[in-house]
């Protein structure tokens, strides 16, 4: 029998006045995010916030601020990271195999024609609804956690469900130096997706469908610790294509490590425990929010 239960409590000011919680997990509707954190904050606790860490660039700053004064981290949780397609991804661009990139496609599809019966992402009215502010945190923090921040951005965002209210494509162009060009987007109107990865360089090319399999299996009830979990099924390997000579090429199947969300929250005890930088930095933060914000069509 367990010997300890979680405690409820009715409202974030009770739950905040415990002085025994070191830790505040906002995971709430993006236009209450900057209100709990700051709450927590001025409470003393650290604080680990869901993406979008606000709605706002000059909400952000503001969180930031309050946190160096309070000497408290605030953390955003960008768990994509950790996915196990993307450590893949990372894998490849890190090793150089590909030579001097090109252009990269990153992108997270799904298939939803109707509306989100979570009513607080559909109200076009809330800061921070939409698809661009769901998932468009996810990608770009993956491309801007590999290649920095752009010298340019251009930012698309459309609506084309029957009835929505509020954006359901996003497409953000960034722009390196040395003529690198890439691509992240998002769509609930895919129903055949290709890959979520496209890597296009001077020695050869990288291709990897979004498998990771964390969300499903921890939807489904399975622990973290069980010996499945994070494994990509089978036939999901990413494809190498390299130049060996003109108008010849090699292939390989790379498999994914393992995914492992264990890994964000390592990040967080070392960085309360051991104030080890965290692997999202407040830069990269504001690179995010600076491209969500921008009002393009």
């Amino acid at each position: 029998m367990p010997t300890h239960y979680t405690k409820s409590v009715c409202s974030s000011q009770l739950g905040f006045a415990n002085d025994a919680l070191e830790l505040v997990v906002v995971n709430t509707p993006n236009d209450t995010h900057f209100a709990l954190a700051r709450q927590a904050l001025l409470a003393g606790k650290h604080v680990l916030i869901e993406k979008p860490v606000a709605t706002t660039v000059a909400e952000l700053e503001e969180l930031l601020a309050l946190a160096r004064q309070q000497q408290r981290h605030l953390l955003a949780y960008q768990n994509r990271r950790w996915d196990s397609d993307f450590q893949l991804v990372r894998q490849v661009v890190e090793s150089g195999r590909l030579g001097q990139l090109a252009e990269v496609h990153f992108r997270f599809d799904r298939y939803k024609l109707a509306l989100n019966p979570k009513q607080f992402k559909e109200p076009p009215a809330a800061p921070g609804s939409g698809l661009s502010f769901d998932l468009g945190p996810h990608v770009l923090d993956q491309a801007l956690s590999l290649f920095g921040r752009p010298l340019r951005h251009r930012f698309t965002r459309a609506s084309h469900r029957p009835g929505s209210l509020v954006d359901d494509y996003f497409q953000a162009h960034l722009e390196y130096p040395v003529g690198l060009n890439v691509f992240v987007a998002g769509s609930l109107l895919t129903a055949a997706p290709g890959p979520a990865y496209v890597l296009h360089g001077t020695a050869g090319s990288f291709q990897k469908t979004r498998a990771d399999v964390q969300e499903t299996q921890l939807v489904a009830g399975l622990s973290p610790t069980a010996a499945s979990y994070g494994h990509e099924p089978a036939g999901a390997e990413g494809v190498l294509t390299l130049a060996t000579e003109p108008g010849h090429f090699r292939t390989e199947q790379l498999a994914a490590p393992v995914g492992t969300y264990a890994g964000l929250f390592e990040a967080v005890h070392q960085t309360i425990r051991h104030g080890r930088a965290f692997p999202v930095s407040t830069e990269q933060l504001r690179w995010q929010l600076e491209i969500l914000t921008d009002g393009g069509s």
